[in-house]
């Protein structure tokens, strides 16, 4: 669960950097937090993360992409499989979103697209996208973003390696080199 401190005790990013006592007065009140999430069986599309958090009052836009390596830990990776709990992960998505809108005030929308299946080595596993009037809050509202999503949406990695094997990062035992099938 996310807690005050943001996913799994984590400590939110450095700063949360805007005028002191909140928002810069001189921008125009946020309203209502526009949230767009979900997951796909299908490739994602960065350009579609960022046109739907494009906002007139904004100038600054935080994004991040996440795609598959050819490496993990020294041993070769072909592939990832990803599965989710698809029930409890759209709403674990969107409890997220309320938060980086409560912990970032001036965060005006929020993209979240995590993808599903098997992935090729440079796919994009998951893409998400902020919009705020100014850059340092769109960029730490994104990174703070996509580490609540690894931490707390159940969503599962499997590796595929190059020697064959498989591994679930995180499940295994041992730093993840424990039972493999």
């Amino acid at each position: 669960m996310t807690s005050a401190d943001g996913p799994a005790g984590q400590q939110p990013p450095p700063a949360v950097r805007q005028a002191p006592g909140g928002p810069d007065p001189r921008d125009p009140p946020r309203g209502r937090l526009r949230v767009d999430v979900g997951l796909s069986h299908e490739p994602l599309d960065v350009l579609a993360a960022l046109a739907a958090v494009r906002d007139p009052a904004c100038g600054g836009y935080g994004v991040f992409v996440g795609s598959v390596r050819d490496h993990h830990e020294g041993e070769a990776v072909t592939g990832l499989a990803y599965e989710a709990w698809e029930q409890e992960a759209v709403p674990a998505l969107e409890r997220i979103a309320a938060l980086v809108g409560e912990r970032f005030v001036s965060v005006r929308a929020v993209h979240v697209r995590h993808r599903l299946g098997s992935l090729a080595v440079g796919e994009d596993a998951i893409v998400v996208a902020t919009a705020a009037p100014h850059r340092a809050e769109a960029t730490d509202a994104a990174a703070f973003l996509v580490d609540a999503v690894k931490a707390e949406v159940p969503i599962w990695k499997r590796e595929h390696l190059a020697d064959g094997e498989h591994r679930w990062p995180g499940l295994d035992t041992e730093h993840d080199r424990g039972w493999r099938g």
